[in-house]
């Protein structure tokens, strides 16, 4: 019987169809032709499926590439994503590709601005990441800044792309060389893909930067393949699901915008933490079994929502506008309301550390300004006067209670520690206008 992946014929009524078996569906047959496209055949139809053995997917050797003198190094971990991939149009599925020669042969561009050299990290889904994964991925970067590696580059899916990056810029401390994380919309072998702009930004940035010694986030400014910015790593966020400049920067400027075609990256704004040979990198890491979590407000809440946290050691509430939630009671409708706030209060009580963000994304916090707000300060709510996006103050608060005494890590939520909160709002999203 004839597997997926394997080269089949199809016999039906008056054809026989080549190709590669597809992953059965339920009505269906489906083969993928040897032009690239998909051909679903009624099972009605099929009278046999031949297996005409399995076609293995050819890599070409490629040779070794040899150091440069003059030229940084630069180490690109790869961890799942599309930004190191193509499809396989034999199977249809996606292949990782990670060696340094690989690499070189999909962005030839690299090698002529970098040193590079690659290895697998992780092979995942960003959405399944766990913090553990942040606490290999720290590793690794101590390795290769151990090792004497000019810059490291993160390959990293998208969807979860700005929680990683918030993690290790809480989590590597006196960091002494440039960290970027890239990842791509869509494939690299398809002709809309911003995989190679990207990787191609980030390796040039680092290249001719030689003091920028932050977390940072490289992606695409605009849908034109021209442009790419330098996104902090703490104040940064995904905001379309598939658009390429799907990540903009939060309630901050970029640190940068790179345009490789005319070999220029400026700085839109300074204090970014310089490279130094005295700086000594030290890994704080996430505590793997911690229990944050994050509600989401909304009308018509019930007190069991909140509930549900009983026992997380930290939960953030996503709160509307300024940062509310439903807790006042105005009529016979809103008594829910009254055991909301009694449920925070219990919570809080019973230790676990409760922190605001706000769902508008942009903007910060002033729980001051209206009576509901004011409740929950004096119920012992913290992140007044804060900017963080609600992603960043999951992780910082995760974070803190991972290397900090409850008490400290509850005074320190409100500090500045990585450029996560602002001094005060310079820069405000120019909405557009419809």
């Amino acid at each position: 019987m004839a597997k997926p992946g394997e080269r089949v014929k199809v016999v039906v009524e008056k054809e026989e169809i080549e190709g590669v078996l597809m992953p059965e569906e339920k009505e269906f047959v489906v083969v993928k032709l040897d032009t690239g496209y998909n051909m679903g055949i009624d099972k009605k139809r099929v009278k046999e499926i031949k297996p005409l053995g399995k076609k293995k997917e050819k890599i070409p050797e490629l040779p070794k590439e040899k150091s440069k003198k003059g030229l940084p190094t630069i180490a690109i971990l790869h961890t799942g994503g599309t930004i190191a991939s193509k499809v396989d149009y034999e199977t249809g599925g996606v292949i990782a590709r990670f060696s340094p020669e690989e690499i070189l042969a999909m962005f030839p561009e690299l090698k002529e601005i970098a040193n590079i050299k690659s290895r697998l990290v992780a092979n995942m889904w960003s959405e399944d990441m766990r913090f553990g994964h942040y606490n290999i991925l720290a590793k690794e970067v101590d390795k290769e800044i151990k090792a004497g590696t000019d810059g490291v580059i993160i390959t990293h899916g998208t969807d979860t792309l700005h929680y990683t990056s918030a993690a290790l810029s809480f989590m590597l401390k006196d960091l002494s060389i440039p960290v970027m994380l890239v990842g791509a919309q869509r494939s690299s072998d398809r002709g809309s893909s911003d995989a190679a702009l990207n990787l191609i930004s980030a390796v040039f940035f680092i290249a001719a930067n030689k003091k920028f010694a932050e977390v940072a986030v490289c992606m695409h400014e605009n849908t034109e393949d021209e442009t790419c910015m330098i996104l902090p790593g703490t104040k940064c966020r995904k905001m379309h699901s598939s658009r390429r400049d799907a990540f903009q920067a939060i309630n901050v400027l970029p640190w940068a915008r790179v345009d490789y075609d005319k070999k220029q990256a400026n700085y839109l704004r300074t204090g970014f933490n310089k490279v130094s040979a005295k700086k000594k990198a030290q890994i704080l890491p996430m505590k793997e079994n911690i229990k944050v979590g994050i509600i989401y407000c909304h009308p018509n809440m019930y007190a069991s929502q909140f509930k549900a946290f009983s026992g997380y050691d930290g939960l953030v509430i996503d709160g509307t506008g300024l940062g509310h939630a439903p807790v006042s009671e105005t009529d016979k409708i809103t008594k829910e309301n009254a055991q909301i706030m009694k449920e925070i209060q219990d919570l809080i009580k019973k230790g676990t550390v409760v922190v605001m963000a706000t769902q508008t994304v942009y903007g910060g916090i002033d729980m001051n300004v209206y009576a509901p707000g004011r409740k929950l300060i004096e119920a012992g709510v913290l992140g007044n006067y804060c900017d963080m996006t609600t992603e960043t103050a999951y992780i910082k608060l995760a974070w803190l209670l991972s290397n900090y005494p409850k008490e400290k890590a509850k005074e320190m939520f409100g500090q500045n520690l990585v450029g996560e909160i602002s001094e005060r709002l310079e820069y405000e999203k120019e909405f557009v206008k419809q």
